[in-house]
This record gives structure tokens, C-alpha cells and sequence, in this order.
């Protein structure tokens, strides 16, 4: 893939404002309660506090003490949207889709997605803090852009993942040609010669030989959710580091359409932050690979995904966001401990 993959003039031209976006007091009062409304949740801990961020307004946030009961923000984390957004992605305005946190050298990085349903002219931006609990984030621009007609990829979903050499890494995509990787700089921008480069995707199953990219079908089938997004339904990469491996969760199907979702979460693994990632059955995830993780039950959830995975109060844990079937497919917070298989898979 060119050089040009990457809009460099976009992102040099960007300069960090030199402001610090400070919280503002919406019409909306601060709530409690044990069963969150969220879409695209990450988790982070900060002293005796945990932090939830997901899609919303200005990006939702909400903590909690013991992970039961969340206090909902009044405010979102973002109470100014840049401009450079706006001017970067014709159509958004203020709904911040799937964000990423992580601690990297004793500083907060948030990362979040600009883009329009169905469409790939999107952009990843940063945000940095020294803390979580100060509420005040610096805007440190654009760490990648995608444009519809240069680039067969989607810059959202972003997924910081750091290796066991402390080198940063960004996982992200969706649909065209799937989950895209890319190495990071220590400013966690994308570092100097870097390319993205494919590490799972979705194929036609309905073609007889099963393994037909869909990127060379000639008749590819219809994505049935939108006319611009190809019909490769992968989306929403977490890496996740146990025992050895690394593990890649990404979510399949379609999210977003209520009691009529079909969400579910896959997962593979590989010794390297590059892969490849391979399923149970050494099938690469780039081949269409990987293991069914979680999926709607029908009875408590219509669908489940969009997750996050972490090392948390000595156990490991699952996170997502679920179709409930009680409240009419509303999407709420999932929280499970994940065990671990003898052969080194993880399950709920």
C-alpha cells in the first residue's frame, strides 16, 4: 500500500490546540444506576475509581467504586468538538463514536472516532491527560484519517495496544477491508514510514470455496445496513496480552439497529502484535478465522459486541455492550469474567 494511505498533509497541518477542553454543565443531571445504557465501552482505573467511556455526545463517561453501581456524567469528556473534525469529516458534528483509553508513560491517552454512518471519510483523534479524575483533556489532533475513494479501510474503532518491548500500537477498522495495525510513535501518533496493514477480515461464506476475498468477488453480496460500506461485517478490534499470546477480539455482523442487531464477538490469537491471528483451527483471521466468543442468547440479549478486555482487580474481565431483550433492545453494559481453557482459549 502507497504512502499516501495516510492523509500526512491533513495531520501535519494540524497543529494540538493549545487549550484545555473544560467540562460544561449540560441540562441533563448526573444519575446512578447498576444497569447503564452505553454503546462501545472501555474501562479504565485510576486509584480507587473506575472509568467507563463510550460512544455519546462529546463522548459519554461515567465511574463508579465498585463497578455496580455507575455514575452517569453530566457532561460529556469532550465539551468542545475541534474544528479540524468537522473540516476533516463532512457531516459529523458532535456524536463521538468507539473510543480507546490507556496510561502510556505516566499520561492518559483517549482516542475517538469521527466519521458518518456507512461511509469511510473518517478520522481517529487523541486527546491527553495527566489525569482522569482532573476531567481535563488536550486535543493532540488527528492520529489517522481514511477517504472514500483513496483508501479501503475505515479509520474508527480505535484500540491502543502496547507489546512487551513497551512499544504502542493501534488496532482499528471496519468493513471495506477490515481490522487494520499500525505502530505508534511515543506521542501515539501514527510513527514515521508507517503502513496499515490487514490482520482479519470477513469473507463471502456463500462462495463454494468458502475462501474468496470479498475484496475480488465480482459479485459481492449487499452490506443490507448501508449503499458505501462494503458487505465485510467486521468491526471494533480489541488485543488483548495472556500467557504469551495476544489475543484479537473483533465484533461480527451488524450492531446498531435495536432488537434487530446481530452483533457477536470472534476471537484469535498469535505470539506477535503483527500476527497473523489464527482460530482454534489455524484458520488466519484473515481468511475469515477466528472462534466465537459471545453471542446473543435470545432470551436476555438479541445480540452482543463492541467489547474491551482487561487485567482488573486480579481477575480478568469481559466487557460489551448488549441488545437487551427486556428493555426492547436497548443497548446496556455486559460485564463477565473470562476463564481461561486448558489449551489457552478464553471463554465467559
Amino acid at each position: 500500500m502507497k504512502a499516501k494511505t495516510f492523509l500526512w498533509s491533513l495531520v501535519a497541518l494540524i497543529v494540538p490546540a493549545q487549550m484545555t477542553a473544560q467540562p460544561h454543565q449540560s441540562p441533563h443531571e448526573a444519575f446512578t444506576t447498576d444497569t447503564p445504557m452505553v454503546h462501545d465501552p472501555v474501562m479504565a482505573q485510576e486509584g480507587d475509581t473506575y472509568y467507563i467511556y463510550a460512544t455519546g455526545m462529546g463522548v459519554q463517561q461515567m465511574t463508579s467504586k465498585d463497578r455496580k453501581a455507575w455514575t452517569v456524567s453530566s457532561h460529556p469528556v469532550m465539551s468542545v468538538i475541534p474544528q479540524w473534525t468537522r473540516d476533516s469529516v463532512p457531516g459529523f458534528r458532535h456524536h463521538v463514536w468507539a473510543p480507546d483509553v490507556i496510561q502510556y508513560r505516566d499520561k492518559w491517552w483517549l482516542a475517538y472516532s469521527c466519521s458518518t454512518f456507512g461511509r469511510n471519510g473518517s478520522v481517529i483523534g487523541l486527546l491527553s491527560s495527566h489525569s482522569l479524575a482532573s476531567c481535563l483533556w488536550d486535543d493532540e489532533g488527528a492520529i489517522v484519517c481514511s477517504r472514500e475513494g483513496r483508501d479501503n479501510w475505515n479509520a474508527i474503532d480505535p484500540n491502543f495496544v502496547i507489546d512487551d518491548e513497551d512499544q504502542p500500537w493501534l488496532v482499528w477498522g471496519s468493513f471495506w477491508d477490515g481490522i487494520q495495525l499500525a505502530r505508534l510513535d511515543t506521542t501515539m501518533h501514527i510513527a514515521k514510514g508507517e503502513k496499515p496493514r490487514t490482520i482479519a477480515r470477513r469473507f463471502n461464506l456463500t462462495d463454494p470455496d468458502g475462501k474468496k476475498a470479498l475484496s475480488t468477488n465480482p459479485n459481492p453480496p449487499k452490506n443490507p445496513t448501508s449503499d458505501f460500506a462494503g458487505p465485510n461485517a467486521i468491526e471494533a478490534p480489541f488485543i488483548f496480552k495472556h500467557a504469551g499470546f495476544y489475543y484479537l477480539f473483533v465484533s461480527w455482523d451488524y450492531c446498531c439497529q435495536g432488537a434487530k442487531s446481530n452483533y457477536r464477538v470472534a476471537v484469535g490469537r498469535s505470539k506477535s502484535v503483527e500476527g497473523p491471528y489464527l482460530g482454534p483451527d489455524g484458520t488466519d483471521m484473515r481468511d475469515g478465522g477466528g472462534k466465537i466468543f459471545l453471542e446473543g442468547d435470545k432470551k436476555e440479549y438479541e445480540a452482543a459486541g463492541h467489547c474491551a478486555a482487561y487485567h482488573i482487580d486480579d481477575q480478568d474481565i469481559f466487557i460489551c455492550h448488549g441488545y437487551s431483550v427486556a428493555q426492547q433492545g436497548a443497548s446496556v453494559l455486559i460485564q463477565r469474567p473470562i476463564v481461561w481453557t486448558s489449551d489457552g482459549w478464553p471463554e465467559l
